[in-house]
């Protein structure tokens, strides 16, 4: 339908709720500004309109009918929706907002960075609400961001998936994880050969068509590592390695926290593995949001606590047992 063949616009439905708030022609004109024979002429073609005569006579004057009076109320629902419209987005306010933020991310992102997202996101929203989904093989996470189940992704991939806002959330060393007293321990720096020859426990992948970035790096050189165990959760992966001749390959700021609980040891990875790369996923509907704006940042600046000091090099740490 064209705009010229609109049966009404917004000039008739706020003549409707005048008419039906003050029953009289006049009164409504000298309300609205406008000449009594506006007026009038608006009020026939909201009674063709309708097919309600909108005012009635009675003894003590003009009453609107109960569909006029039923109309009017819809009318009023109808502009108040129109001005919120036209008043642009609503300011945000993270002290104030009640908002459900929703994030999903792997396991192997490590629990000590989505405690300081947590206790930093309390901080700043009292009263928001932070709800974290698990990635797993079965979850279609691009179809929940992109209906809003969602307002980020945290993960690692070689090849981010397209059609997605992207950021780079946490750069990290690959380490190897094994037992204290295991023979590799001792042997540093790692060799390609070494890491090669040796067992290996490893992630199920998060999706068919997804590679860990292990492999991925490994295939490029057309080598594959002897996987022997897989584990479908990464916690799992360093009490598997106490009392076993496997390594397990992980993100630094994951493998440390264990150090101080197991009798593990911590290896830097062969030279020229890859740095394991976690990014922030999100779908344009929530691009120019402001609630979205603040949620990235603040776990943008989480990200610089879980950093070394510049002069720390990488060395092997072991755990007291």
């Amino acid at each position: 339908m064209s705009r010229a063949s609109d049966p009404i616009d917004t000039y008739l439905l706020r003549v409707l709720v005048a008419l039906v708030e003050d029953a009289s022609v006049s009164r409504v004109a000298v309300r609205m500004n406008q000449t009594q024979p506006a007026i009038s002429a608006a009020l026939r073609r909201l009674r063709e309109t309708f097919g309600d005569p909108i005012l009635v006579r009675e003894r003590a004057g003009m009453v609107p009918t109960e569909r006029a009076c039923q109309l009017g109320e819809q009318a009023q629902a109808v502009l108040a929706g129109i001005g919120q419209m036209l008043a642009g987005p609503e300011q945000f306010s993270p002290a104030s907002t009640g908002l459900t933020f929703s994030i999903a991310s792997p396991d192997y992102l490590a629990p000590a960075f989505m405690a300081r997202v947590v206790s930093q996101f309390r901080r700043e929203a009292p009263n928001a609400r932070l709800v974290m989904y698990s990635l797993n093989s079965g979850y279609d996470y691009e179809t929940a961001l992109a209906q809003g189940e969602l307002d980020l992704v945290i993960g690692n991939w070689m090849e981010p998936p397209e059609r997605m806002h992207l950021s780079l959330l946490l750069e990290d060393d690959l380490v190897c994880l094994m037992r204290r007293d295991h023979p590799l321990a001792s042997r540093q720096p790692l060799t390609l050969e070494s890491y090669l020859s040796a067992s290996h426990i490893v992630p199920t992948p998060l999706a068919r068509t997804h590679r860990p970035v292990i492999d991925t790096y490994l295939a490029s050189l057309r080598q594959t590592r002897d996987a022997r165990v897989s584990v479908a959760f990464y916690a799992m992966a360093p009490y598997l390695v106490v009392e076993s001749d496997l390594l397990f390959t992980t993100a630094r700021h994951f493998a440390l926290p264990f150090v101080d609980q197991l009798p593990v040891a911590i290896v830097p990875a062969p030279a020229g593995f890859p740095r394991m790369r976690f990014y922030l996923l999100w779908h344009d509907r929530a691009q120019n949001r402001d609630s979205h704006r603040w949620l990235r940042k603040l776990l943008g600046s989480v990200t610089s606590t879980l950093s070394p000091p510049p002069d720390e090099a990488p060395a092997t740490r072991a755990g007291a047992g």
